[in-house]
């Protein structure tokens, strides 16, 4: 018999039911080894070496996997292909006592059937890169935690916390609520009308789009005089058309699911966050419940910024878009994408159904309402990306009175192609036939007074992206991130689910920005994650980038405990005087 071990029982459960007899699947329940709690657990002076133990809650599946270890012939290690995966792996190894053991390493992208028998076929070695990257990461991590925020309990308040990332997230957020504060509206007006073609019943709108030979600005029409004077001048003229201009434009649809696009996506149709998000992939990969079917993983592995596709999947999606839609919604051959990330290191394919025929519709009963909203997003992104491209139909009428040329845009969907399954935002705007010189009747013409306005607080999403337009992060760690600086109390989710910092996280973000700017610097913070990658390609040691970080970060800590004092940095002068001795009163920081 042949032991193989995998991190969650979900997936065990859905894995178990594709294996003989002759396997026995267990769950390692994530990690069964890390750093103590108790304790830094990373000895500084021999080279930044871990010390890992087993922890209370993990003894128990530990000793029962020793147990079914002993009994066969061969350990088959399961885990994820990721930084983390592989580290599980690693750890499995050594607090089982496999090193004398015949070991294999499988690795798939889905929990299918078909996946779990080639990965059975080819077995690899673990990748002792991978885990010098994640352990690089964990110790980089740890030693910043653990110097860092006692730091700021004795500096600032206790219970407070950094970290590498965390502290970019929330300068990210803290910088966009003073952008906000700063901000100063500007006043803009706009000319509206509304025509008809005489005879005709059809209104349109158009707005005034030059003056004259130029075109208008936002602010060129900054006030209400100025918008009345070119009303006045507006009074008792003949409006012509003096162009039309038509042409169609084709719409490809988007590439299929990496992490962070799913996360944007998914907050900004479905409202969810990106832990939320993250969960319920999680489970539509290890496997639901599928009638008489059993457990069937329904979807690719959900940490991966690669947007490749399967042979398999494009064959699949082909051949049910030409019998559900019609050969027309079919492009002329396959579309392959290509893979914007530098190092596509957390898996091979995008997120995807692993069979497109488990339509949404038809496994609706078997999954909970928030389970079918992410499948549907899923499957469908992945099917539209096989589609035909939408034809848009677009108009432009520009109508001449005296020296003003108002414009109205008309568009159409002549042909839908993707949009038939994936719709966007897009909304037609269907104007009346209409010609050059054609003299239209003005039913209403006004005035419209706008303000500018601030940047918006960020979303999950918008977070998610600006994350990783700056390199900071990977897929695995946007919606811990996201989630840490929320449950620390930085920042918190206000009513229309944005991220609003509060006043701890000012305080905080202006101290690290200020004495410890290597901590908050996005270059630096992004280098870092390129040099993880390097150790992940085998390129670059772990032991130097943690000993480059460590030296300067210590220095540099030790003098700030000299220089800082808790009254600097937590205490602020005021204007009240007290009622009882007429001091002058501070504005204190504490918990």
């Amino acid at each position: 018999m042949d032991l193989v071990i995998v991190e969650s029982p979900t997936k065990a459960k859905t894995i178990e039911k594709f294996l003989g007899k002759n396997y026995k699947v267990r769950s390692s329940y994530g990690h069964i080894r890390d750093l103590p709690k108790s304790e830094m657990g990373i000895d500084i002076e021999h080279n930044f070496k871990p010390k890992y133990v087993i922890p209370t809650a993990a003894k128990k599946t530990v000793t029962g996997l020793k147990k079914d270890a002993e009994k066969a012939k061969t350990v088959i290690l399961a885990t994820d292909e990721d930084r983390e995966g592989e580290a599980i792996a690693w750890h499995l190894i050594s607090a089982l006592k496999l090193e004398k053991r015949p070991i294999k390493r499988i690795v798939f992208h889905e929990i299918t059937k078909e996946a779990i028998e080639k990965a059975l076929k080819n077995p690899r070695s673990l990748d002792l890169n991978m885990v010098d990257a994640q352990q690089a990461r964990r110790i980089l991590d740890r030693l910043v935690g653990y110097e860092l925020s006692p730091f700021l309990w004795r500096k600032v308040a206790r219970g407070l916390s950094a970290g590498r990332v965390q502290s970019v997230a929330v300068r990210f957020v803290v910088e966009r609520e003073r952008e906000i504060q700063n901000f100063k509206a500007e006043e803009y007006w706009t000319i509206d009308a509304d025509f008809k073609q005489q005879a005709a019943e059809q209104i349109f709108e158009a707005k005034l789009n030059k003056i004259g030979d130029k075109t208008l600005e936002k602010f060129d029409i900054n006030s209400k005089e100025k918008a009345g004077e070119i009303l006045d001048d507006l009074k008792n003229v003949k409006y012509t058309i003096s162009g039309i201009e038509t042409k169609e434009t084709k719409r490809n649809p988007h590439p299929p699911f990496i992490t962070s696009t799913l996360q944007q996506e998914a907050n900004r149709r479905l409202y969810f966050s990106a832990k939320q998000t993250m969960m319920l992939a999680q489970q539509l990969y290890e496997g639901v419940e599928l009638g008489d079917e059993g457990s069937i993983g329904l979807i690719t592995y959900m940490r991966t910024d690669s947007v490749n596709l399967s042979e398999k999947f494009l064959t699949e999606a082909k051949s049910h878009i030409a019998s559900a839609y019609g050969e027309k919604y079919l492009p002329d051959s396959p579309r392959r994408f290509q893979t914007k990330s530098k190092l596509a290191q957390e898996a091979h394919e995008a997120i995807r159904p692993t069979s497109v025929f488990y339509e949404p519709e038809k496994i609706k009963q078997h999954l909970n309402e928030n389970q079918y909203k992410l499948y549907t997003l899923i499957w469908q992104r992945a099917v539209a990306s096989q589609m035909s491209e939408a034809i848009i139909g677009s108009t432009i009428v520009e109508i001449e009175a005296k020296k003003y040329t108002f414009r109205s845009n008309g568009s159409i969907i002549k042909f839908d192609g993707f949009l038939k399954i994936y719709p966007t935002d897009m909304k037609e705007n269907i104007l009346p036939p209409l010609e050059k010189g054609e003299v239209l009747d003005l039913i209403k013409i006004s005035p419209n007074q706008h303000f500018t306005e601030p940047p918006a607080r960020y979303s999950d999403a918008s977070l998610v992206k600006i994350l990783e337009e700056h390199g900071i992060g990977r897929p695995s760690t946007y919606a811990p991130t996201i989630a840490t600086i929320t449950d620390r109390g930085y920042v918190e989710r206000i009513e229309s689910r944005r991220l609003k910092p509060k006043e701890i996280a000012f305080l905080v973000n202006d101290l690290l920005v200020k004495h410890f700017p290597n901590i908050v610097d996005y270059e630096f913070t992004a280098k870092m994650e390129d040099q993880l990658d390097e150790i992940a390609e085998g390129k670059e040691k772990w032991e130097p980038l943690i000993k480059d970080f460590y030296k300067p970060f210590k220095k540099n800590l030790m003098q700030k405990e000299e220089e800082l004092s808790k009254k600097e940095l937590t205490e602020e002068a005021s204007d009240e005087v007290c009622d009882k001795c007429g001091s002058p009163m501070i504005i204190k920081t504490g918990r």
